[in-house]
């Protein structure tokens, strides 16, 4: 992953890189056209399910993940991602815009294809997971996530510090680095 201290977004003007946007419930794939009649490069990771009415059964694409769709972009495509009806915003960490590995999103197209029944649910951290901190004045702060007080409340001891942090840190700020067990 591209390092989030580095640049407040990274956007680049000359090189188009991965972002997600939400959009409004259930508009998914009505915002993937609309950004393809743009001339943006979008992806919107479907699957296949059958559902069983009481008449009959039925076969429907939806989006593994519900209200996301990735977008490919440079900075000059920003504005136009945004004007774009039924997107509400992008997916940030704090204020700032992290780009999504191109490898991340190959590899949801990959399992995408080949497998049905995926189901897209948020990290969960557990204690002896190590994280980062991926926004605010602490980003790329690396730790042991020692305990797990509440849904916004972790404890983290500091590598090489020495010290165990008592600290709010929203989840959506963390990343797994290593979970718990893994070997390096």
């Amino acid at each position: 992953m591209i390092a989030p201290s580095k640049t407040h977004s990274q956007l680049d003007r000359n090189e188009a890189r991965w972002f997600a946007v939400y959009t409004r419930y259930k508009r998914e794939k009505l915002v993937r056209d609309q950004l393809a009649e743009k001339q943006i490069e979008t992806y919107l990771p479907l699957q296949k399910l059958t559902r069983t009415y009481t008449r009959k059964v039925r076969t429907v694409q939806l989006p593994l993940i519900s209200c996301y769709v990735f977008v490919r972009i440079t900075r000059d495509q920003y504005v136009r991602v945004l004007e774009t009806a039924d997107v509400v915003q992008f997916v940030r960490f704090g204020k700032e815009l992290i780009a999504i590995p191109d490898r991340e999103i190959e590899l949801m197209q990959r399992v995408v294809g080949e497998m049905q029944g995926i189901e897209a649910e948020p990290l969960t951290f557990l204690e002896g997971d190590e994280v980062e901190i991926l926004g605010g004045q602490l980003t790329g702060i690396r730790g042991t996530l020692l305990k797990k007080r509440s849904e916004k409340n972790f404890v983290i001891e500091l590598h090489g510090v020495g010290y165990a942090l008592h600290m709010h840190v929203d989840p959506a700020r963390l990343r797994k680095v290593r979970p718990l067990g893994a070997s390096s």
